[in-house]
């Protein structure tokens, strides 16, 4: 499924986002956000169709976005592939922590049994993005297993990070480096296979 992007939709989101901390995602979130803005609440309807869980899915691309503009303008092509994926996952929870509790909240909406393909298809795009924005360029079978084992990833640090109370995050960063690792150990042991 295509994500409908556009300013309208992006604004609309960033006005909900202070309100999602006590009202959650949902419809009254989204007119409040679209009230600070001095807009019709009823614009939610045309511009999220299938409700709040629609706008997290399209947070989730506007995040997506973020992070790969900030990617670009670190230039991580000096750093080796693995080096550019641990930032990129950094990268996407910095800019996550001002809204960490909507974050929690969009969990606990994509975690429902019927939206369970939202979060899917989420999670596989951010996925996508990043490797996107690491510069891969398999067309082969890796292209999907690259995006699968990253998106296994990321979810476990995105988990970790959410209960994470160290100074900077940095048990969430030790966490992502663990399962790094055993990535790599995991690529090598094959490679000898």
């Amino acid at each position: 499924m295509v994500i409908e992007r556009s300013e309208e939709r992006d604004q609309a989101l960033k006005a909900a986002l202070p309100h999602v901390p006590a009202l959650g995602w949902t419809k009254a979130a989204l007119a409040a956000g679209l009230t600070d803005l001095g807009r019709d609440p009823l614009e939610q309807e045309w511009l999220f169709p299938r409700g709040p869980v629609e706008a997290v899915e399209a947070w989730c691309d506007l995040a997506d976005r973020e992070m790969e503009a900030q990617a670009a303008a670190e230039d991580l092509a000096s750093l080796k592939i693995p080096r550019r994926i641990r930032r990129l996952v950094l990268i996407r929870l910095e800019q996550a922590a001002p809204a960490r509790e909507a974050v929690r909240r969009a969990l606990g909406l994509q975690s429902l049994p019927w939206n369970l393909a939202s979060a899917a298809r989420t999670v596989a795009r951010t996925a996508d993005s990043m490797w996107a924005a690491a510069g891969d360029t398999s067309a082969d079978f890796s292209w999907y297993t690259r995006r699968a084992t990253l998106a296994a990833i990321y979810g476990a640090t995105l988990a970790f990070w959410l209960q994470d109370e160290s100074e900077g995050h940095a048990a969430t960063a030790a966490f992502l480096d663990r399962r790094l690792a055993g990535l790599a150990r995991f690529q090598r042991m094959k490679r000898r296979a």
